[in-house]
């Protein structure tokens, strides 16, 4: 098995291993709503790639039949975005396994890294961006029969390029994520980046209102720069043979292999580091002795136990060194910015903030509400290991939890009066039935929230990694659950305000709200009073799932 010529041997193994797991995972009820939950999910991603397929083959024949094969780059640019973006931002789709933990196996090398591959395939994005590019080569076989075998070498080899530099951001992520300093500094460029890049659609729809020659240059230049970019080289691969300069398109092709090889080579250089037994949880021992500081006490909540304080203020203080906390209190905000310089602000009069700015509050709470789900729903992931010392503490469990919905609460808190703000600046005060409409409906929304978040953080866990990206960070029973729960809460709010809309009082829906309120609160106080019974009941399975290698 450890011998070089062993590989078949050890894919073959390694797939039995995996077929393994999953068959004893399905002997177990949480295994079974797993397979499910991800019956579901797998079927909601195959309508929409299909849906994908279908449009990929018509465009790409329309375009190869009228000979514009080098518009194809219109069609392989989505599928690389998708490809490298779909994974980071959706981590909650997305169940690849460490495999890294095969390393105590005595595998080869090669044999790792295929597996390595091998997993990145059996992402959901991978599986789309395959399918959408099976489909361009549909829609090129039909328009030009000669060209498939062709079409296939060249699309295959985009494929592998994704696949390489998917696993490559991965690899480099997760080793510069290994370090507390450079981890926060990525986490603040990372969140950065995402907010501008959401600021490109207002700004071009800003910059045509009016003529710019500097943009149409700009625009010409890079057209010219994405031709030496993988799209663009594997697009003018397939338009040049289907011109017959074979020469031009070989080049492409070699370009596009070139692009390839560098991109596997610094995949590579990080697989190999972990091969030989790299560990990224090391730290370098500190030089001197720091100096013994004196005792320094917690903090204190005003009517709360020392045990519910002590739960609170490590939250915040682990929270307030990662990255999805600031995401967390940025994004609602920077979202009512995108709204405002984009279509819905006030230049567009059918805009929906237009015609009703009292609802821009409303929408900007239940977002910030939302944004929290990750943490409410898997409140323990990121506890891990430490949950052993939850038991074996004096606290209760319900003191606990409820030290983390208050943590998170004062969150809530923080973002709703943001948020006030800055709708206030952007589309004026509220009135005072919207402002106390929106607060009533957090009321409502938050305990109900917190109450499924505290059941499915002890049945259904998760091990939370913040140094890792494209692993999920919740069960996806958790994730179409929570998915139920937003939607519920959604349409009993929406259905809250058309009616006072409908009555031309807004009062209304203050009142629906504290009727709603009036079952969400008793109903957390109940779960949170079981808590304890729960929690000791499903002792075993928490601390197996959390407190594992």
């Amino acid at each position: 098995m450890a011998s070089p010529n062993g590989l078949i041997q050890q894919l073959g193994a390694v797939a039995q291993l995996r077929w393994r797991m999953f068959l004893n995972g399905l002997r177990t009820r949480r295994g079974k709503m797993e397979l499910a939950s991800g019956v579901i999910v797998t079927l909601a991603f195959a309508v929409g790639g299909l849906g994908g397929f279908c449009a990929a083959a018509g465009f790409a024949w329309y375009l190869v039949s009228q000979g514009k094969g080098e518009f194809l780059a219109i069609l392989l640019w989505p599928v690389f975005f998708f490809w490298q973006v779909f994974p980071l931002m959706a981590t909650a789709f997305t169940n690849n396994p460490d495999s890294s933990d095969l390393l105590r196996f005595p595998l080869n090398y090669r044999s790792y890294f295929l597996i390595r591959l091998a997993y990145g395939f059996l992402d959901p994005a991978s599986a789309l961006g395959t399918l959408g590019l099976l489909g361009i080569l549909l829609g090129i076989a039909v328009a030009q029969p000669f060209l498939l075998p062709w079409a296939a070498v060249v699309l295959f080899s985009f494929a592998i390029f994704n696949l390489m530099l998917m696993q490559a951001i991965f690899a480099w992520l997760e080793r510069w994520l290994a370090q507390r300093r450079t981890r926060e500094i990525f986490g603040v460029v990372f969140i950065l980046f995402i907010l501008s890049f959401q600021l490109v659609g207002p700004t071009v729809q800003h910059l045509q209102r009016k003529p710019q020659p500097e943009l149409e240059r700009a625009f010409a230049m890079a057209t010219r720069v994405q031709g030496a970019l993988p799209p663009g080289l594997a697009s003018n691969a397939i338009a040049q043979a289907s011109r017959a300069h074979y020469a031009l398109g070989v080049t492409s092709l070699l370009f596009l292999a070139c692009l390839t090889l560098a991109v596997g080579y610094l995949l590579h250089l990080r697989l190999w580091r972990q091969f030989q037994g790299e560990n990224l949880s090391q730290a370098e021992a500190r030089s001197t002795l720091e100096k013994v500081e004196g005792l320094r006490l917690g903090w204190e909540l005003p009517g709360f136990s020392p045990s519910v304080a002590a739960v609170f203020e490590k939250e915040m203080r682990y929270l307030g060194r990662s990255g999805p906390m600031l995401f967390t209190l940025i994004m609602p905000i920077f979202m009512l910015l995108v709204f405002r310089l984009g279509p819905m602000n006030g230049l567009h009069h059918s805009s929906f903030f237009h015609r009703t700015p009292d609802m821009a509050f409303p929408a900007a709470a239940a977002y910030a509400l939302l944004v929290l789900t990750n943490l409410v729903y898997n409140s323990f992931g990121g506890d891990s290991g430490g949950m052993q010392f939850f038991y074996a503490s004096p606290a209760t469990f319900a003191h606990i939890v409820l030290g983390k919905n208050l943590a998170y609460g004062g969150i809530l808190a923080a973002n709703t009066v943001l948020t006030l703000v800055a709708v206030t600046f952007f589309y004026g005060k509220p009135s005072m039935a919207v402002l106390f409409g929106t607060l009533a409906g957090l009321l409502f929304a938050a305990p109900l929230n917190f109450a499924v978040g505290n059941l499915l953080s002890i049945y259904s866990p998760r091990k939370r990694d913040f140094a890792t990206f494209g692993r999920q960070n919740v069960p996806q029973t958790t994730v179409l659950i929570s998915l139920g729960v937003q939607i519920v809460i959604v349409a009993l709010g929406a259905a809250a305000f058309a009616a006072a809309h409908f009555y031309e009082n807004l009062w209304i829906a203050v009142a629906v709200f504290l009727v709603l309120a009036a079952v969400s609160i008793p109903l957390y106080i109940v779960v949170l009073r079981r808590i304890d019974g729960i929690a000791v009941e499903r002792r075993e399975a928490l601390l197996a799932e959390l407190c594992r290698a």
